[in-house]
């Protein structure tokens, strides 16, 4: 698989370091609820299947976080652009 880094350009997956879904927020650990909350965050996750929004940074590149759109069921890229502000949040 080759993603299109929007610095560096098309790369292999292989210069990419994955860090998972784009969708998922990290909890408040000061909400009342944090444990149940936490817990969901890291074990209850979606498996779609088709277009779906991921994380990636740049490892062996620019070194910089992307957010990528990516169908699971061909690996077709189909969009990606660079996170700002966000960061490695999790």
């Amino acid at each position: 698989m080759r993603i299109p880094c929007p610095y560096c350009g098309w790369r292999d997956a292989q210069e990419f370091a994955y860090l998972g879904d784009a969708t998922v927020e990290r909890p408040d650990p000061a909400a009342a609820d944090a444990p149940a909350r936490f817990h969901d965050y890291v074990y209850l996750r979606e498996n779609p299947a088709g277009p779906h929004s991921e994380l990636w940074r740049h490892s062996a590149g620019c070194r910089q976080w992307l957010a990528v759109r990516r169908d699971t069921t061909t690996h077709e890229i189909i969009a990606a652009e660079f996170v700002r502000g966000r960061g490695a949040r999790r």
